[in-house]
């Protein structure tokens, strides 16, 4: 592993560059620099560097390079890194730039090692928006003919282990009308959109998604905007609710719009059903390795949503230094201590995983 100094220097220098969403080529552009002065062959993916060490099956290391914009509130510049009682402050500093400095510095721990497979770092843009970094990441790993055996995403998580993941459905419900005016709806007797669909969102409430998942807890669905009528004194003829739906593995798709059908009158529109739910089983080798790597760990389900939605037929899990609850808050921060804590712990997990592919193989 990297001294410690470099890894925090490494993690400051990276906090510093400005990276927020479509801005990543600055910060990809360092990174790769980095990565080649230390002899290691990296590919270009637009903002994104996939980088590789050793032969054979892939273990991925994926984490992101982008943070969101600055949220109001912030008492320092979001891009002027300051250390104060080994706090360190900085727009991404924890979300995820603890994890990209933690997981490069294990990387490049194992440039030279023999090992018994191939260690990937997947370095990405755009997982705070599309996801399209690590879409095109996997895309490459499969071109070349080597998805991945097993992936770690490194995210804020206190280095405790996600072994699940909800997923994400964005809905529109629909609910009709006639439109008139409004002091002759009463006499005509006209449907009101928007008492409609209230109707319909009261109904929502009373929809049995099933018994909860044991990580990760029930279904969840929550309305987030809606939008009806074009002026004050007309009765609306179409009203619409946008409807945020975490799912969990086994009610995710049709089946949980069927269920959502049947409860309303009006239309249930899916405009996105992409980020499914995750879950690995504990007794995967993965989780094995991860554990070994840190045996206080604790095993979880998490609700929030990160690049483990694409891992799908992929063991994998979510693990990294930092806490989630500092992610898109003003004043970010991360402790130096849980960068080097992050640094170690991929170093224990790659040489887990090492130990357990080499006594499967004998």
């Amino acid at each position: 592993m990297l001294p410690e100094r470099e890894i925090l220097a490494l993690h400051r220098a990276i906090t510093a560059i400005r990276s927020v969403s479509g801005e990543e080529a600055a910060l990809a552009d360092f990174l790769g620099d980095l990565l080649r002065r230390n002899r290691v062959t990296v590919a270009r993916l637009g903002a994104s560097l996939l980088a590789t060490v050793g032969e054979g099956p892939v273990l991925l290391f994926d984490t992101h390079l982008d943070t969101v914009p600055p949220a109001p509130g912030w008492t320092r510049d979001p891009w002027e890194v300051e250390v104060v009682d080994g706090r360190v402050y900085g727009l991404g500093a924890n979300d995820a730039k603890a994890s990209v400095a933690a997981m490069t510095a294990a990387f490049l721990a194992f440039r030279e090692a023999d090992l018994p497979f191939t260690l990937a770092l997947a370095l990405v843009e755009a997982e705070e928006t599309r996801g399209t970094g690590t879409e095109a990441v996997l895309a490459e790993l499969s071109r070349r003919g080597t998805p991945p055996e097993a992936a770690v995403v490194g995210e804020p998580t206190g280095l405790d282990i996600a072994i699940a993941q909800k997923g994400l459905m964005v809905l529109e419900l629909v609910a009709r009308g006639e439109v008139c005016h409004a002091a002759n709806a009463a006499a005509l007797g006209a449907a009101n959109a928007a008492r409609r669909l209230a109707h319909d969102l009261v109904a929502l409430e009373a929809v049995d998604f099933g018994p909860p998942h044991p990580r990760l807890g029930p279904v969840t669905l929550e309305p987030t905007q809606l939008r009806a009528g074009t002026a004050r004194n007309v009765v609306p003829g179409e009203a619409t609710a946008l409807l945020d739906v975490r799912t969990t593995p086994g009610l995710h798709g049709r089946g949980l719009v069927e269920r959502l059908e049947a409860a309303v009158a009006g239309e249930v529109r899916v405009l996105s059903e992409r980020l499914k739910p995750r879950e690995t089983p504990e007794a995967s080798p993965l989780v094995d390795a991860a554990r070994e790597a840190r045996p206080e760990a604790r095993l979880f389900g998490s609700s929030t949503l990160s690049d483990l939605v694409f891992m799908e037929g992929i063991p994998a899990v979510k693990c990294g230094p930092g806490r989630t609850e500092r992610s898109h808050t003003p004043d970010e921060y991360v402790l130096e201590s849980e960068v080097l804590d992050g640094a170690r712990f991929y170093t224990r997990l790659v040489r887990a995983w090492a130990e357990r592919l080499v006594e499967s193989a004998a």
